[in-house]
Protein backbone atom coordinates (compact mmCIF):
# COMPACT_ATOMS: atom_id res chain seq x y z
CA UNK A 1 0.00 0.00 0.00
CA UNK A 2 1.43 3.39 -0.77
CA UNK A 3 1.35 6.20 1.78
CA UNK A 4 -0.69 9.27 1.61
CA UNK A 5 0.07 11.09 -1.67
CA UNK A 6 1.02 14.62 -0.10
CA UNK A 7 3.26 12.57 1.88
CA UNK A 8 4.92 10.16 -0.91
CA UNK A 9 4.98 13.71 -3.16
CA UNK A 10 6.91 15.09 -0.40
CA UNK A 11 9.50 12.29 -0.51
CA UNK A 12 9.71 11.96 -4.09
CA UNK A 13 10.68 15.83 -4.23
CA UNK A 14 13.56 15.54 -2.10
CA UNK A 15 14.98 11.93 -3.62
CA UNK A 16 14.17 13.30 -7.53
CA UNK A 17 16.79 15.95 -8.06
CA UNK A 18 19.48 13.36 -6.94
CA UNK A 19 18.73 10.95 -9.88
CA UNK A 20 21.29 11.40 -13.33
CA UNK A 21 18.22 11.13 -15.44
CA UNK A 22 16.35 14.58 -14.02
CA UNK A 23 17.00 17.20 -16.03
CA UNK A 24 16.43 20.55 -13.47
CA UNK A 25 19.60 20.44 -11.72
CA UNK A 26 19.85 23.43 -12.05
CA UNK A 27 17.25 25.11 -9.94
CA UNK A 28 15.36 23.65 -6.95
CA UNK A 29 11.58 21.68 -7.05
CA UNK A 30 8.82 24.33 -6.52
CA UNK A 31 6.21 21.67 -6.31
CA UNK A 32 5.64 18.16 -7.28
CA UNK A 33 2.35 16.64 -7.61
CA UNK A 34 1.10 13.03 -8.36
CA UNK A 35 -0.72 13.41 -11.97
CA UNK A 36 -1.23 9.30 -12.20
CA UNK A 37 -0.67 6.40 -10.69
CA UNK A 38 -1.15 3.04 -12.14
CA UNK A 39 -0.90 -0.12 -9.91
CA UNK A 40 0.68 -2.50 -11.62
CA UNK A 41 1.49 -5.57 -9.62
CA UNK A 42 -0.29 -6.36 -6.21
CA UNK A 43 1.44 -8.08 -3.19
CA UNK A 44 5.01 -8.00 -2.33
CA UNK A 45 6.78 -6.81 -4.00
CA UNK A 46 4.10 -4.56 -5.51
CA UNK A 47 4.67 -2.15 -8.23
CA UNK A 48 3.10 1.02 -9.32
CA UNK A 49 3.52 3.59 -12.52
CA UNK A 50 3.53 6.90 -11.52
CA UNK A 51 3.45 10.16 -13.63
CA UNK A 52 5.21 12.83 -11.72
CA UNK A 53 4.32 16.93 -12.67
CA UNK A 54 6.99 18.72 -11.41
CA UNK A 55 6.99 22.33 -11.86
CA UNK A 56 10.33 24.52 -11.69
CA UNK A 57 10.52 28.36 -12.32
CA UNK A 58 6.92 28.58 -13.41
CA UNK A 59 7.23 25.71 -15.90
CA UNK A 60 5.91 21.71 -15.43
CA UNK A 61 7.89 18.66 -16.83
CA UNK A 62 6.66 15.59 -16.66
CA UNK A 63 8.30 12.26 -15.16
CA UNK A 64 7.37 8.75 -14.79
CA UNK A 65 7.95 6.48 -12.40
CA UNK A 66 8.05 2.43 -11.94
CA UNK A 67 7.83 2.83 -7.35
CA UNK A 68 8.49 -0.95 -6.40
CA UNK A 69 7.12 -1.83 -2.64
CA UNK A 70 8.67 -4.60 -0.56
CA UNK A 71 8.65 -5.35 2.89
CA UNK A 72 12.16 -5.76 3.37
CA UNK A 73 14.15 -4.32 0.43
CA UNK A 74 17.03 -6.81 -0.47
CA UNK A 75 20.79 -5.65 -0.23
CA UNK A 76 20.75 -5.98 -4.32
CA UNK A 77 17.92 -2.76 -4.47
CA UNK A 78 19.01 -0.44 -1.26
CA UNK A 79 20.80 2.07 -3.79
CA UNK A 80 17.56 2.87 -5.09
CA UNK A 81 15.36 3.15 -2.53
CA UNK A 82 13.02 6.12 -2.06
CA UNK A 83 13.20 7.57 1.80
CA UNK A 84 13.90 5.24 4.38
CA UNK A 85 10.53 3.09 5.54
CA UNK A 86 8.23 5.46 4.12
CA UNK A 87 5.68 3.29 2.52
CA UNK A 88 2.33 2.51 4.80
CA UNK A 89 3.08 0.63 7.77
CA UNK A 90 6.84 0.89 7.13
CA UNK A 91 7.08 -0.48 3.67
CA UNK A 92 10.14 0.27 1.39
CA UNK A 93 9.70 2.42 -1.39
CA UNK A 94 12.23 2.20 -4.29
CA UNK A 95 12.98 2.65 -7.84
CA UNK A 96 11.39 -0.69 -9.49
CA UNK A 97 13.64 -0.14 -13.18
CA UNK A 98 16.14 -1.63 -11.14
CA UNK A 99 14.53 -4.76 -9.73
CA UNK A 100 14.05 -7.71 -12.49
CA UNK A 101 11.23 -9.50 -10.04
CA UNK A 102 9.07 -6.66 -11.16
CA UNK A 103 10.33 -5.69 -14.86
CA UNK A 104 9.76 -8.95 -16.03
CA UNK A 105 5.50 -7.85 -16.21
CA UNK A 106 6.63 -5.42 -18.75
CA UNK A 107 7.03 -8.15 -21.68
CA UNK A 108 3.77 -9.98 -20.38
CA UNK A 109 2.38 -7.10 -20.84
CA UNK A 110 3.60 -6.03 -24.03
CA UNK A 111 3.08 -9.82 -25.73
CA UNK A 112 -0.32 -9.75 -24.56
CA UNK A 113 -1.36 -6.00 -25.57
CA UNK A 114 -2.65 -4.97 -22.37
CA UNK A 115 -4.41 -2.37 -20.86
CA UNK A 116 -4.30 -1.06 -17.54
CA UNK A 117 -5.56 1.70 -16.21
CA UNK A 118 -4.11 4.40 -18.34
CA UNK A 119 -1.43 2.57 -19.93
CA UNK A 120 -1.56 0.49 -23.38
CA UNK A 121 0.90 -1.76 -24.61
CA UNK A 122 2.11 -2.48 -28.29
CA UNK A 123 3.52 -4.87 -29.96
CA UNK A 124 4.24 -4.42 -33.77
CA UNK A 125 2.07 -6.57 -36.19
CA UNK A 126 3.37 -9.96 -36.45
CA UNK A 127 6.17 -9.45 -33.53
CA UNK A 128 6.47 -12.52 -30.60
CA UNK A 129 8.04 -11.31 -27.76
CA UNK A 130 9.44 -13.38 -25.11
CA UNK A 131 8.35 -13.20 -21.86
CA UNK A 132 11.08 -15.14 -20.07
CA UNK A 133 13.53 -12.78 -19.96
CA UNK A 134 15.12 -11.31 -16.67
CA UNK A 135 15.83 -7.49 -16.85
CA UNK A 136 19.19 -5.43 -16.38
CA UNK A 137 19.37 -1.72 -16.11
CA UNK A 138 21.82 0.21 -18.17
CA UNK A 139 23.57 2.48 -15.44
CA UNK A 140 25.60 4.54 -17.58
CA UNK A 141 22.61 6.53 -19.07
CA UNK A 142 21.86 9.96 -18.31
CA UNK A 143 18.34 11.34 -19.43
CA UNK A 144 16.89 7.77 -19.79
CA UNK A 145 16.81 4.44 -18.42
CA UNK A 146 17.23 1.70 -20.46
CA UNK A 147 16.72 -2.18 -19.53
CA UNK A 148 18.47 -5.12 -20.91
CA UNK A 149 16.21 -8.25 -21.49
CA UNK A 150 18.75 -11.11 -22.25
CA UNK A 151 20.95 -11.10 -25.13
CA UNK A 152 17.07 -10.27 -27.24
CA UNK A 153 15.54 -6.44 -26.20
CA UNK A 154 16.39 -3.52 -24.99
CA UNK A 155 13.82 -1.49 -23.33
CA UNK A 156 14.15 2.40 -23.45
CA UNK A 157 12.50 3.60 -20.51
CA UNK A 158 11.90 7.64 -21.53
CA UNK A 159 12.17 9.42 -17.47
CA UNK A 160 11.26 12.93 -18.67
CA UNK A 161 8.06 12.59 -21.05
CA UNK A 162 7.72 14.33 -24.14
CA UNK A 163 4.53 15.63 -25.37
CA UNK A 164 2.43 13.31 -27.65
CA UNK A 165 4.51 10.84 -29.30
CA UNK A 166 8.24 10.31 -28.82
CA UNK A 167 9.98 11.31 -31.64
CA UNK A 168 12.61 8.35 -31.17
CA UNK A 169 9.55 6.17 -31.36
CA UNK A 170 7.79 7.88 -33.95
CA UNK A 171 11.38 7.99 -36.08
CA UNK A 172 12.55 4.06 -35.20
CA UNK A 173 9.48 3.09 -36.31
CA UNK A 174 8.71 4.29 -39.44
CA UNK A 175 12.42 3.39 -40.28
CA UNK A 176 11.33 -0.64 -38.77
CA UNK A 177 9.02 -0.79 -41.35
CA UNK A 178 10.68 0.84 -44.25
CA UNK A 179 13.02 -2.34 -43.69
CA UNK A 180 16.06 0.11 -42.88
CA UNK A 181 18.73 -2.48 -41.67
CA UNK A 182 21.25 0.51 -39.84
CA UNK A 183 18.80 0.89 -36.70
CA UNK A 184 17.50 -2.10 -34.00
CA UNK A 185 13.84 -2.89 -34.98
CA UNK A 186 11.52 -1.80 -32.96
CA UNK A 187 9.31 -4.67 -31.58
CA UNK A 188 6.85 -2.86 -29.44
CA UNK A 189 6.15 0.39 -27.23
CA UNK A 190 4.21 1.63 -24.43
CA UNK A 191 2.20 4.77 -23.77
CA UNK A 192 -0.22 6.94 -21.51
CA UNK A 193 -3.42 7.41 -22.80
CA UNK A 194 -4.55 10.79 -24.05
CA UNK A 195 -5.58 12.87 -21.28
CA UNK A 196 -8.42 15.27 -23.91
CA UNK A 197 -9.69 15.43 -26.99
CA UNK A 198 -7.80 16.19 -29.32
CA UNK A 199 -4.40 14.89 -27.08
CA UNK A 200 -1.88 12.18 -28.23
CA UNK A 201 -0.66 9.29 -26.17
CA UNK A 202 2.38 9.84 -24.51
CA UNK A 203 5.09 7.64 -25.07
CA UNK A 204 6.84 5.98 -22.01
CA UNK A 205 9.16 2.75 -22.86
CA UNK A 206 10.28 1.38 -26.42
CA UNK A 207 11.39 -1.85 -26.96
CA UNK A 208 14.09 -2.65 -29.59
CA UNK A 209 16.51 -5.33 -30.79
CA UNK A 210 19.45 -5.46 -28.36
CA UNK A 211 22.42 -5.10 -30.75
CA UNK A 212 24.69 -7.18 -28.15
CA UNK A 213 27.54 -7.43 -30.44
CA UNK A 214 27.66 -3.32 -31.05
CA UNK A 215 30.37 -1.32 -29.39
CA UNK A 216 30.06 2.02 -29.36
CA UNK A 217 31.67 4.65 -32.29
CA UNK A 218 33.00 6.92 -29.32
CA UNK A 219 34.51 3.47 -27.56
CA UNK A 220 36.16 2.80 -30.76
CA UNK A 221 37.69 6.09 -31.97
CA UNK A 222 38.99 6.93 -28.45
CA UNK A 223 40.72 3.31 -28.91
CA UNK A 224 42.58 4.77 -31.96
CA UNK A 225 43.27 8.41 -30.85
CA UNK A 226 44.98 6.47 -27.70
CA UNK A 227 46.91 4.76 -30.37
CA UNK A 228 47.94 7.33 -32.30
CA UNK A 229 48.79 9.89 -29.25
CA UNK A 230 51.03 7.06 -28.77
CA UNK A 231 52.77 6.41 -31.61
CA UNK A 232 56.25 7.46 -32.15
CA UNK A 233 57.29 10.74 -34.06
CA UNK A 234 60.21 10.55 -36.20
CA UNK A 235 62.98 13.47 -34.75
CA UNK A 236 62.84 17.15 -35.84
CA UNK A 237 59.71 19.05 -37.57
CA UNK A 238 59.22 15.80 -39.57
CA UNK A 239 55.96 15.30 -37.33
CA UNK A 240 54.39 18.27 -39.05
CA UNK A 241 54.00 16.28 -42.08
CA UNK A 242 52.71 13.28 -40.67
CA UNK A 243 48.76 12.36 -40.93
CA UNK A 244 47.52 10.00 -38.76
CA UNK A 245 47.12 6.65 -41.21
CA UNK A 246 50.56 6.36 -39.69
CA UNK A 247 48.65 4.35 -35.64
CA UNK A 248 48.02 1.06 -36.18
CA UNK A 249 44.50 1.95 -34.96
CA UNK A 250 43.48 3.73 -37.90
CA UNK A 251 39.71 4.97 -37.68
CA UNK A 252 39.50 5.84 -41.44
CA UNK A 253 38.11 2.72 -43.16
CA UNK A 254 35.31 3.19 -40.34
CA UNK A 255 34.64 6.29 -40.56
CA UNK A 256 34.12 6.02 -44.19
CA UNK A 257 31.67 2.96 -43.81
CA UNK A 258 29.58 5.04 -40.79
CA UNK A 259 29.33 8.51 -43.35
CA UNK A 260 27.43 5.42 -46.08
CA UNK A 261 25.61 4.09 -43.55
CA UNK A 262 24.50 7.62 -42.28
CA UNK A 263 23.20 8.66 -45.88
CA UNK A 264 21.50 5.79 -46.10
CA UNK A 265 19.22 6.38 -43.27
CA UNK A 266 19.05 9.39 -44.38
CA UNK A 267 17.20 8.08 -47.64
CA UNK A 268 15.28 6.08 -45.62
CA UNK A 269 13.89 8.58 -43.71
CA UNK A 270 13.15 10.88 -46.95
CA UNK A 271 11.45 8.01 -47.95
CA UNK A 272 9.10 7.05 -44.32
CA UNK A 273 8.22 11.20 -43.79
CA UNK A 274 8.86 12.83 -47.00
CA UNK A 275 11.03 16.03 -47.92
CA UNK A 276 10.08 19.89 -48.15
CA UNK A 277 11.58 23.19 -49.25
CA UNK A 278 12.43 25.89 -46.93
CA UNK A 279 12.24 29.56 -48.78
CA UNK A 280 15.27 31.56 -49.11
CA UNK A 281 13.84 34.25 -46.54
CA UNK A 282 13.21 31.27 -44.24
CA UNK A 283 16.60 30.38 -44.81
CA UNK A 284 18.08 33.71 -43.81
CA UNK A 285 16.02 33.62 -40.83
CA UNK A 286 17.39 30.43 -39.08
CA UNK A 287 20.92 32.17 -40.21
CA UNK A 288 19.69 35.44 -38.32
CA UNK A 289 18.59 32.86 -34.51
CA UNK A 290 22.16 31.43 -35.46
CA UNK A 291 23.70 34.40 -35.25
CA UNK A 292 21.65 35.53 -32.03
CA UNK A 293 22.56 32.36 -30.66
CA UNK A 294 26.20 33.40 -30.73
CA UNK A 295 25.43 36.68 -29.49
CA UNK A 296 23.82 35.27 -26.21
CA UNK A 297 26.80 32.56 -25.43
CA UNK A 298 29.46 35.46 -26.24
CA UNK A 299 28.13 37.08 -23.33
CA UNK A 300 27.70 34.04 -21.02
CA UNK A 301 30.88 32.32 -22.18
CA UNK A 302 34.05 35.16 -22.72
CA UNK A 303 36.04 32.43 -24.25
CA UNK A 304 33.71 32.33 -27.43
CA UNK A 305 34.30 35.60 -28.07
CA UNK A 306 38.11 35.86 -30.21
CA UNK A 307 35.98 33.22 -32.90
CA UNK A 308 32.90 35.42 -32.74
CA UNK A 309 34.18 37.32 -35.87
CA UNK A 310 34.79 34.14 -37.56
CA UNK A 311 31.54 32.69 -36.79
CA UNK A 312 29.54 35.68 -37.63
CA UNK A 313 30.82 35.54 -40.66
CA UNK A 314 30.04 32.27 -41.50
CA UNK A 315 26.39 33.03 -40.55
CA UNK A 316 26.24 36.10 -42.69
CA UNK A 317 27.71 33.91 -46.24
CA UNK A 318 24.40 31.48 -45.34
CA UNK A 319 22.42 34.75 -45.40
CA UNK A 320 23.32 36.46 -48.20
CA UNK A 321 23.60 33.25 -50.39
CA UNK A 322 20.42 31.57 -49.16
CA UNK A 323 18.24 30.03 -51.54
CA UNK A 324 15.43 27.59 -51.26
CA UNK A 325 16.42 24.67 -48.99
CA UNK A 326 15.37 20.93 -49.13
CA UNK A 327 14.79 19.51 -45.39
CA UNK A 328 13.46 16.98 -43.78
CA UNK A 329 13.72 14.62 -40.36
CA UNK A 330 17.29 13.80 -39.49
CA UNK A 331 18.72 12.33 -36.61
CA UNK A 332 19.53 15.64 -34.56
CA UNK A 333 21.59 15.18 -32.32
CA UNK A 334 24.25 12.75 -34.00
CA UNK A 335 27.23 11.95 -32.63
CA UNK A 336 29.56 8.70 -32.04
CA UNK A 337 27.85 8.00 -29.04
CA UNK A 338 24.77 7.66 -31.04
CA UNK A 339 25.92 4.67 -33.13
CA UNK A 340 27.35 1.25 -32.73
CA UNK A 341 29.84 -1.36 -34.82
CA UNK A 342 27.94 -4.26 -35.08
CA UNK A 343 29.20 -7.66 -36.80
CA UNK A 344 26.85 -6.57 -40.02
CA UNK A 345 27.50 -2.82 -39.97
CA UNK A 346 26.90 0.74 -38.05
CA UNK A 347 23.36 1.18 -36.74
CA UNK A 348 22.22 4.66 -35.65
CA UNK A 349 20.42 5.27 -32.22
CA UNK A 350 18.41 7.37 -30.20
CA UNK A 351 16.86 9.84 -32.40
CA UNK A 352 15.42 12.36 -29.49
CA UNK A 353 17.19 15.18 -30.85
CA UNK A 354 19.49 17.41 -28.59
CA UNK A 355 18.25 17.22 -25.22
CA UNK A 356 19.25 21.36 -24.31
CA UNK A 357 16.27 21.75 -27.16
CA UNK A 358 13.12 22.82 -26.59
CA UNK A 359 10.30 19.92 -28.18
CA UNK A 360 9.55 22.33 -31.09
CA UNK A 361 13.10 22.82 -32.28
CA UNK A 362 14.18 18.91 -31.71
CA UNK A 363 10.85 17.95 -34.26
CA UNK A 364 11.72 20.95 -36.59
CA UNK A 365 13.15 19.53 -39.92
CA UNK A 366 16.51 19.93 -41.12
CA UNK A 367 18.73 19.69 -44.05
CA UNK A 368 20.43 16.35 -43.75
CA UNK A 369 24.12 18.08 -43.68
CA UNK A 370 23.16 19.54 -40.21
CA UNK A 371 23.74 15.71 -38.81
CA UNK A 372 26.78 15.67 -40.77
CA UNK A 373 28.42 18.33 -38.96
CA UNK A 374 27.13 16.97 -36.00
CA UNK A 375 29.21 13.83 -37.01
CA UNK A 376 32.40 16.08 -37.79
CA UNK A 377 32.26 17.85 -34.36
CA UNK A 378 32.13 14.50 -32.77
CA UNK A 379 35.63 13.89 -34.14
CA UNK A 380 37.18 16.86 -32.67
CA UNK A 381 35.90 16.18 -29.43
CA UNK A 382 37.17 12.16 -29.77
CA UNK A 383 40.36 13.91 -31.50
CA UNK A 384 40.97 15.94 -27.87
CA UNK A 385 39.01 14.08 -25.05
CA UNK A 386 42.08 12.52 -23.54
CA UNK A 387 44.16 15.61 -23.67
CA UNK A 388 41.37 16.52 -20.87
CA UNK A 389 41.51 13.36 -19.11
CA UNK A 390 44.60 13.98 -16.56
CA UNK A 391 46.89 10.54 -16.66
CA UNK A 392 45.61 8.91 -20.00
CA UNK A 393 47.87 10.24 -22.32
CA UNK A 394 51.52 8.39 -23.05
CA UNK A 395 53.99 11.26 -21.70
CA UNK A 396 56.09 10.11 -25.09
CA UNK A 397 53.25 12.26 -26.70
CA UNK A 398 53.34 15.35 -24.69
CA UNK A 399 54.78 17.78 -27.82
CA UNK A 400 52.80 18.49 -30.39
CA UNK A 401 49.16 16.94 -28.49
CA UNK A 402 47.00 19.43 -30.70
CA UNK A 403 48.99 19.17 -33.80
CA UNK A 404 48.14 15.44 -33.39
CA UNK A 405 44.45 15.70 -32.47
CA UNK A 406 43.87 17.92 -35.37
CA UNK A 407 45.78 15.34 -37.58
CA UNK A 408 43.47 12.56 -36.42
CA UNK A 409 40.14 14.48 -36.79
CA UNK A 410 40.98 15.94 -40.17
CA UNK A 411 41.44 12.21 -40.95
CA UNK A 412 38.37 11.04 -40.12
CA UNK A 413 36.01 14.33 -41.16
CA UNK A 414 37.46 13.47 -44.57
CA UNK A 415 36.42 9.67 -44.59
CA UNK A 416 33.12 10.53 -43.01
CA UNK A 417 32.43 13.07 -46.22
CA UNK A 418 33.72 10.55 -48.66
CA UNK A 419 31.43 7.92 -47.66
CA UNK A 420 28.51 9.70 -47.25
CA UNK A 421 28.77 11.48 -50.58
CA UNK A 422 29.60 8.27 -52.10
CA UNK A 423 26.51 6.63 -50.73
CA UNK A 424 24.23 9.24 -52.38
CA UNK A 425 24.31 11.96 -49.73
CA UNK A 426 24.97 15.16 -50.25
CA UNK A 427 28.48 16.30 -50.79
CA UNK A 428 29.86 18.27 -48.00
CA UNK A 429 32.73 19.62 -50.11
CA UNK A 430 30.17 21.14 -52.67
CA UNK A 431 27.87 22.86 -49.84
CA UNK A 432 30.81 24.58 -47.96
CA UNK A 433 28.47 27.76 -47.15
CA UNK A 434 25.73 25.26 -45.28
CA UNK A 435 28.14 23.48 -43.94
CA UNK A 436 29.96 26.05 -42.13
CA UNK A 437 27.01 27.04 -40.29
CA UNK A 438 25.94 24.01 -39.22
CA UNK A 439 29.16 23.55 -37.53
CA UNK A 440 30.18 26.49 -36.22
CA UNK A 441 26.24 26.28 -35.00
CA UNK A 442 27.26 23.22 -33.55
CA UNK A 443 29.91 24.74 -31.89
CA UNK A 444 28.23 27.79 -30.47
CA UNK A 445 25.60 24.79 -28.70
CA UNK A 446 28.85 22.85 -27.34
CA UNK A 447 30.57 25.50 -25.70
CA UNK A 448 27.18 27.09 -23.94
CA UNK A 449 26.75 23.33 -22.62
CA UNK A 450 30.01 22.34 -21.25
CA UNK A 451 30.36 26.04 -19.67
CA UNK A 452 26.92 24.94 -18.09
CA UNK A 453 27.40 21.45 -17.35
CA UNK A 454 31.32 20.30 -17.65
CA UNK A 455 33.05 23.19 -17.67
CA UNK A 456 36.23 21.34 -17.81
CA UNK A 457 35.60 20.19 -21.01
CA UNK A 458 34.85 23.66 -22.56
CA UNK A 459 38.66 24.43 -24.11
CA UNK A 460 37.69 20.87 -26.55
CA UNK A 461 35.24 22.76 -28.34
CA UNK A 462 37.19 26.33 -27.96
CA UNK A 463 40.44 24.46 -29.55
CA UNK A 464 38.93 23.07 -32.54
CA UNK A 465 37.15 26.36 -33.11
CA UNK A 466 40.32 27.82 -33.11
CA UNK A 467 41.26 24.93 -36.48
CA UNK A 468 38.11 25.77 -38.09
CA UNK A 469 38.23 29.41 -38.20
CA UNK A 470 41.51 29.87 -38.80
Amino acid sequence: MLPPRSDLARDLAEWLPRQRWFGGKDGPVDELSIGTATELRTGDPALHHLVLDVRQNGAVDRYQLLLGVRRHLPDRLRHVEIGAGTGAAGARLYDAAHDHDLTRMLLDALADEASIGPLRFHHVPGARIRTDLASLPITAEQSNTSLLFGDAYICKLFRRLSRGVNLDLEVNLALTRQGCEHIPAVHGWIELEPDGPGAEPVTLALLSDYLHTGADGWSLAIASVRDWFAYPLPPGDEWAELDASGAGGDFAAEAERLGAATAQVHRALADAFGVTVLAADEVRAMAARMNTELTATCQAVPGLAPHAKSLTGAFLDLAARAAPLPVQRVHGDYHLGQVLRTESGWALLDFEGEPARAESERRALAHPLRDVAGMLRSFEYAARFLITKSGTVPTESGPHLETRAHAWAARNRAAFCRGYAAAGGADPAAHSVLMHAFEFEKAVYEVRYEARNRPAWLPVPLTSLAHLTA
